[in-house]
């Protein structure tokens, strides 16, 4: 079927309500009507993630409607017991969340699945946990993460907690594709639903327990306890579903010094003052940072709409404020963590850490130092909690920590997400721990694993890219880089390039190939002798091809002029190849 055909149903059939019908109708732009109907909205391993709009690849509630049907259906291939068991759902607070949220509670209620929905807008985190302590097959929430205001998403979790596998993934996908028509999926009458038993609203109960869950995780609860008053915090939610569980979790522990940033502090899906309300860019901090310097705090957390990200900003000694790097995070929490679970005897044989192949090598530095094994995966967090699981399952691993350099860390045991209220909680109690007992600064440790390491800087640039058009150019880019086997950058040799495409590396200096046993992805790495990489690779979630460098020299300035170096070489050759 065409896009034009597709287009024509869309506008005039009455299954679509007349504001879809009408929204259609009104556009001209043959361009953005064949994007919005060339194809369907990528169901990936995770879900999907789209601009909300009318159209087969736009995030709408007839989008929602056919996922959904296609999850329930092979839910209900798991026979009674599955629906029985049901489908845990959260959203966030972005425009429409609540409204697909509950759209898909009751899509799964009419194929007979029970749909346990939050009563208000929750963290992902929380979500993962719940599907865990309900012990339910799946979940849903409905969010976009750090994504602008014009998307929404929707995300599949397993009855692990984790992000839906890439297997499972592929057969939900499978019973979504074999439904060719658009119309005849109906919900359920909300009143129905509920006096049938196939949907039920939850909410403090479960925060509760996963508050207590999350305060065990604390190292030092006795300091937080009786000097964590003293530590004076900034937090901004980014007007999303962390406010009220990061504030909880830090005062229970005894962090009772958290001012929060008014502007951000209640729901908006708007993100009226962080456009882009992602914490890993500066100026989403510019609040934060006036709040800090008005009751002089020594740290500034903020988290994403949908609180499974952290972002830190941190008080120098003049005054000022400096943000941390995803990668700098992920070491000073690596760190932390195995220290102080060695200094108390009680980290673990076999303990384990997981991160991405895009975050900074220099966390396996630190595990080595610790005697802890290194699991690295393929980037996003989803591959982090399959390994962990494989870890728990085959007892040949204990997982510590995981991180993966887009602000995402994690903790624990009883959540298969990154968690922006579980690494809160530890960026507090280690800044916490090293003012009060080692007087020092998280600076100055990040400066101690420098000197012991090597200085690893890291950066990031994006190419956007998109519609259909904007897909052929990562094509045409990847495919590119593949077919021109480049040795040195800026005369730093490569001594490694992995396609994990291919799946097969090859080490320059020797001429061996070797076999890659991550799953495949379209990822090429060229690793440098020596230390640092630079990878390549178009995002699962946004129309981007996203570049990731990461460089180690003897010296903080020397590592900066050697990141400038790459960076322009890198981006001078993506430009050339796009001008071709």
């Amino acid at each position: 079927m065409s896009f034009r055909d597709r287009y024509q149903i869309w506008s005039e059939n009455p299954y679509f309500d007349e504001e879809t019908r009408q929204e259609l109708k009104q556009l001209t732009d043959q361009q953005e009507i064949e994007d919005r109907f060339y194809k369907d909205l990528e169901f990936g391993t995770g879900g999907l993630r789209g601009i909300m709009a009318a159209g087969t690849n736009r995030m709408n509630k007839y989008v929602i409607r056919k996922v959904t049907q296609g999850l329930a259906e092979y839910i209900c291939d798991h026979g009674p017991e599955g629906k029985k068991r049901g489908v845990v759902i959260a959203y966030d607070s972005r425009w429409f969340s609540a409204d697909f949220a509950l759209e898909a509670a009751l899509i799964l209620a009419q194929n007979g699945v029970k749909a346990y929905l939050f009563d208000e807008l929750r963290p992902t985190p929380e979500l993962s946990f719940a599907v865990r302590e309900l012990q339910a097959i799946a979940g849903i929430v409905v969010t976009a993460s750090h994504n602008p205001k014009v998307y929404n998403g929707y995300k599949v979790y397993w009855e692990d907690g984790g992000q839906v596998p890439p297997a499972k993934a592929d057969e939900i996908l499978a019973r979504i594709e074999a439904r060719e028509s658009w119309l005849g999926i109906e919900p359920m009458p909300i009143e129905a639903a509920k006096r049938e038993g196939l949907l039920q609203m939850i909410g403090a109960e479960i925060d509760n327990v996963y508050l207590s869950r999350v305060k065990e995780l604390a190292l030092h609860p006795e300091l937080d306890v009786h000097r964590g008053k003293e530590l004076s915090i900034v937090y901004t939610p980014f007007n999303g579903a962390g406010n009220k569980l990061v504030r909880s979790a830090l005062a229970e522990l005894g962090f009772s010094s958290v001012t929060v940033v008014k502007e951000q502090e209640q729901p908006d899906p708007n993100f009226t003052t962080v456009p882009y309300p992602n914490p890993e860019i500066p100026t989403t901090f510019d609040l934060a940072r006036e709040y800090g310097k008005k009751v002089k705090a020594e740290l500034l957390l903020a988290t994403d709409p949908d609180s499974d990200r952290l972002g830190v900003v941190l008080r120098v000694p003049n005054g000022d404020y400096r943000q941390l790097s995803g990668n700098q995070i992920g070491v000073l929490l690596t760190y932390y963590v195995l220290s102080q679970k060695k200094n108390l005897g009680i980290l673990p044989e076999k303990a384990a850490i997981i991160k991405t192949i895009a975050s900074t090598d220099l966390a396996d530095e630190v595990a080595r130092y610790f005697k802890v094994a290194v699991e690295n995966v393929l980037t996003g967090f989803k591959f982090i909690a399959e390994k962990e699981k494989e870890m728990e399952d085959g007892g040949w691993g204990k997982f510590q920590f995981g991180f993966e350099e887009s602000y995402g860390y994690l903790a624990g045991d009883f959540v298969r997400d990154k968690d922006g209220i579980i690494a809160s909680v530890l960026l507090a109690e280690a800044a916490l721990y090293y003012r009060n007992m080692e007087h020092r600064s998280l600076f100055e440790v990040l400066e101690t694993i420098y000197q012991m390491y090597g200085y690893y800087l890291d950066s990031q640039e994006s190419l956007t890219l998109e519609g259909h058009r904007g897909q052929e150019e990562m094509v045409r880019i990847m495919d590119s880089l593949r077919q021109e086997e480049i040795r040195e950058i800026c005369g730093n040799q490569i001594e490694k390039i992995d396609d994990y495409e291919q799946q097969i590396g090859k080490n320059l200096v020797s001429g061996q190939s070797y076999p890659l046993t991550l799953p495949r992805s379209n990822v090429l790495r060229f690793s440098f002798a020596g230390g640092g990489f630079v990878m390549v690779r178009p995002s699962g979630t946004e129309p981007k091809i996203k570049f990731y460098f990461s460089v180690k020299a003897d010296s903080q300035s020397s590592a900066e002029e050697l990141l400038r170096l790459v960076k322009d070489n890198v981006m001078n050759r993506i430009a050339l190849i796009r001008s071709k």
